[in-house]
């Protein structure tokens, strides 16, 4: 059977912007045996998410994620539909997912690195298992949950950057339901700034490329700033952090900002800046979701029951077929999605 895949065309560079043509569709044939413990699937839905950036590179400089290899297929999170197994944990027409599913519209895997998914807890939308109920949502949770300390009814305000991605989008929704009287999100559009207010329950949201920030945040968070969930890093992170509260926290789940460039991770801050972080006693320890999978199910049901009861409002951005993931990658890495972008490779769900 003749499938397609998406393979590493050329790196951009450690210092390079990626562009669609970094990646390539070719044709391969899949083989026709699935051998014990292996499953045949169709893929349903792939996303890009930041990290990935990284993935281009020779060298990741990270411990967790490996780099892909040019002129082979590349992966990342995927959901998809069991078409036959040969695996004691799943049969045909179970719905899997994997956090290293290969850019490919059919594949025989490991059953080993698959995870059965229920689609009761998304009312069917299958694609949310890649971004609010999948490891997007568990590292806004987590990560407010266990680096933001946050304690309802003490008047904490918090900002997050990013606001308007898969992440962020979550995560300031989840500041509200925690606790935090007070959320305010930073994005790059006007169209975002009202999304975020209008249906996402922000406080307010402020257009870092309009006016001055520090003097709009000054305004918007009058009594300075208890908990940042930072997406960015950069200069943003340096006006919000200048202006964050005597042992407030720093969420660092991510550094856009910084991918593009050859810099560690997380990227040291400004001395300046740096001395404030001291002086304040701010904290801002490096945050890794894969360091607490003992509260990936609990936190996953979490999610679907604020879901479900219509407190968690999950945004995608949704594009279609395979040969789009370039240019699907390449739109998210500049702010070119609202909530998380998803690439549905097929839509059908029939066996």
């Amino acid at each position: 059977m003749i499938v397609q895949r998406v393979v590493l065309n050329s790196r951009p560079g450690k210092n390079g912007h990626p562009v669609a043509e970094n990646f390539q569709v070719e044709e391969v044939n899949l083989p026709d045996c699935v051998n014990e413990g292996q499953v045949q699937v169709r893929t349903l839905y792939l996303c890009v998410d930041p990290y990935m950036r990284c993935r281009m590179n020779e060298d990741t400089s990270s411990d967790y994620i490996t780099p892909w290899q040019l002129s082979q297929v590349v992966d990342g999170g995927g959901v998809g539909i069991i078409e036959e197994s040969k695996h004691t944990n799943f049969m045909k027409g179970d719905f899997v997912t994997s956090f290293y599913w290969p850019w490919q519209t059919k594949v025989i895997l490991d059953g080993n690195i698959l995870e059965k998914v229920d689609p009761q807890l998304v009312n069917g939308h299958l694609s949310y298992f890649l971004g609010a109920i999948g490891m997007p949502g568990l590292t806004s949770l987590i990560g407010v949950q266990e680096k933001g300390h946050i304690t309802a009814g003490s008047n904490q305000t918090m900002v997050v950057s990013g606001a308007a991605g898969a992440c962020g989008s979550l995560a300031g929704q989840i500041g509200h339901l925690l606790g935090c009287s007070r959320v305010v999100g930073i994005c790059g559009t006007p169209e975002k700034c009202l999304f975020l207010t209008s249906e996402l329950g922000f406080d307010a949201a402020i257009n870092y490329k309009e006016g001055n920030v520090a003097e709009q945040l000054h305004k918007l968070c009058p009594a300075g700033v208890d908990v940042y969930f930072d997406n960015v890093g950069g200069d943003i992170s340096d006006t919000v952090i200048s202006q964050m509260n005597q042992n407030s926290h720093i969420i660092l789940c991510g550094q856009i900002s910084q991918y593009n460039k050859d810099v560690p991770y997380p990227p040291p801050l400004p001395p300046a800046i740096e001395a404030i972080q001291k002086e304040r006693n701010i904290t801002r320890e490096r945050f890794l979701v894969l360091n607490y999978k003992d509260k990936f199910e609990s936190g996953i049901l979490q999610l679907s029951q604020w879901f479900k009861e219509g407190k968690l409002k999950i945004k995608e951005t949704m594009i279609n077929g395979l040969e789009n993931m370039g240019a699907a990658f390449q739109s998210m890495m500049t702010g070119g999605n609202t909530g998380k972008q998803i690439v549905c490779i097929s839509g059908d769900t029939s066996l």
